[in-house]
């Protein structure tokens, strides 16, 4: 049996690379693509929702997909841990399975994952996150899921020191790590994570140079994933064993 797949933003860059993937992938078809201005009722019937649209309508056609009874599989940016508790709940009681995606690429599954890693040994950590000038929301959904992971990490530690937070140059907190974001040509996706303590520095940079090819295998493992996925899952690191814990 074929899955049917709805895909959400199916028109847009990481929509149309998700879509070219989906074509390969065997026991999968895209039988609906939806733009932002598509009536979600398009979506009764799917057996899996894709969405790769924007923030604002993303909320709306994940709950859309859970009152229809359809897993979900989320790559649009802008969920933070705030903004996915609220859909916890309808997931939970509607027995289906959302998965959210915040970066496909798995270098950047790694560089997070070792971010996160060395954070406790670190009383410092902030981020920067630089995109093309068309990329609408800020910061980045990678860089909120680094600075939650780096959060996660240093529960026994607290929160790393972040002075004159208070100013807005000191950039945007998540879980206590201040997150700094570049929106200008001529890059497509690049995150640092730098590290401090005394009399030293450790960065991780990830650059994504050509996004299809960084993108493709990640969507491969996570549209199957999603189809039998059960409550709320988040990040592609729940696909992999990538032999590094915090």
């Amino acid at each position: 049996m074929t899955t049917q797949v709805a895909l959400v933003g199916g028109t847009g860059k990481l929509g149309t690379i998700i879509h070219a993937v989906i074509d390969e992938l065997e026991g999968f078809e895209v039988s609906r693509v939806l733009t932002s201005n598509s009536d979600l009722s398009e979506l009764a019937g799917a057996d899996l929702v894709v969405d790769a649209s924007t923030p604002q309508i993303s909320i709306d056609v994940v709950r859309t997909a859970i009152e229809h009874g359809v897993n979900v599989l989320v790559a649009t940016s802008g969920w933070s841990a705030e903004r996915i508790a609220l859909v916890r709940p309808l997931v939970e009681s509607a027995g289906t399975g959302v998965v959210f995606i915040p970066n496909f690429s798995l270098g950047s599954v790694l560089g997070s994952a070792l971010a996160a890693a060395a954070a406790p040994f670190f009383g410092s950590a902030e981020i920067i996150e630089a995109h093309r000038e068309t990329k609408i929301d800020s910061p980045s959904g990678t860089a909120v899921r680094t600075a939650e992971l780096i959060a996660a990490a240093r529960l026994e530690q607290g929160p790393v020191s972040a002075p004159h937070a208070d100013q807005r140059a000191r950039g945007q907190q998540v879980g206590s790590v201040p997150i700094h974001s570049l929106r200008r040509p001529g890059v497509v996706a690049k995150q640092e994570v730098i590290l401090s303590g005394p009399g030293e520095s450790l960065t991780f940079t990830h650059d994504t140079i050509e996004p299809a090819l960084a993108y493709a295998p990640g969507i491969r493992l996570a549209v199957p994933f999603a189809v039998q996925a059960t409550g709320v899952i988040v990040g592609l690191e729940n696909m992999i064993d990538i032999g590094i814990r915090s």
